[in-house]
């Protein structure tokens, strides 16, 4: 059976992609009006424990996940394809192009996680690691990682729609797998072409961030800091966020990023 996706889009470059850890599928829900359905074909999964998959046992840890991608562009009958992650989602992208390099066109990581995992001060860690239980540890996360500057309206929204598309054991455990994971070395070097983009907003993952590990992991990397937006572009800044990652993506397609 095909793993629980929802599909945007019939071009030929097909895009995967992954959400994060208060994400689902439906969370990119505010980007797809502003995609173009005629290049692009983008399938939004669902990792375990997520939407359509709550309930579904696992391990929940970012080999799983990527093994879970794996299966559904096999499904799709993808033998290639680029790879769109948020957050977490961008641990699971990276974590795919490690386990099959030759399959991935690119990578295009929203705010994401780096591939040598995230560390955390004793403080942090509390209050990342409650949030699998408690509701208002999950907002003072969002609104922290958008820099205490959104309405306290679209704060509970995220909340809600967080409760209502997760399970809270996959939430605990996702937290280990993308904050501890560290496998930088195995995707280090690799000639595929990356594009990291992150809000101005964001506290943790924002440009120096990724300027000391995307940069420093991945010679083909590119940058970009998108105005206005903290941690959660698909919803501050969707087409701002629409614009930056299929400009990359037809530079792709172009062979502008190909190797000379």
């Amino acid at each position: 059976m095909t793993i629980a996706h929802e599909t945007t889009g019939s071009g030929d470059h097909a895009v995967l992609a992954v959400h994060g850890w208060f994400g689902s599928a439906s969370a990119w829900a505010p980007l797809r009006p502003h995609l173009d359905t005629t290049a692009f074909r983008y399938v939004f999964c669902d990792l375990r424990g997520y939407g359509a998959r709550r309930g579904v046992p696992g391990e929940h840890t970012l080999a799983e996940a990527a093994g879970d991608v794996l299966a559904l562009a096999d499904a799709l009958s993808l033998e290639t394809f680029s790879l769109l992650g948020h957050s977490m989602g961008g641990a699971v992208a990276q974590r795919v192009l490690a386990d099959a390099p030759d399959r991935v066109r690119a990578v295009v990581g929203v705010s994401p996680v780096p591939a040598s995992g995230v560390p955390f001060d004793d403080a942090g860690w509390d209050l990342f690691s409650g949030a699998a239980t408690d509701p208002g540890a999950r907002r003072a996360i969002i609104d922290l990682t958008t820099g205490n500057r959104l309405t306290g309206v679209w704060l509970d929204a995220m909340v809600r729609h967080s409760l209502e598309s997760s399970d809270q054991q996959a939430v605990a455990d996702y937290l280990r797998a993308w904050a501890r994971t560290d496998f930088h070395r195995e995707v280090a070097g690799s000639r595929v072409p990356v594009k990291a983009i992150v809000g101005e907003h964001d506290p943790a993952l924002g440009a120096e961030t990724m300027r000391q590990t995307f940069a420093e992991f991945y010679p083909r990397c590119e940058i970009e800091v998108l105005a206005n937006c903290g941690h959660y572009a698909i919803d501050e800044t969707p087409v701002a966020l629409a614009t930056s990652i299929e400009a990359f993506l037809r530079e792709l397609g172009q062979g502008q990023l190909a190797d000379s």
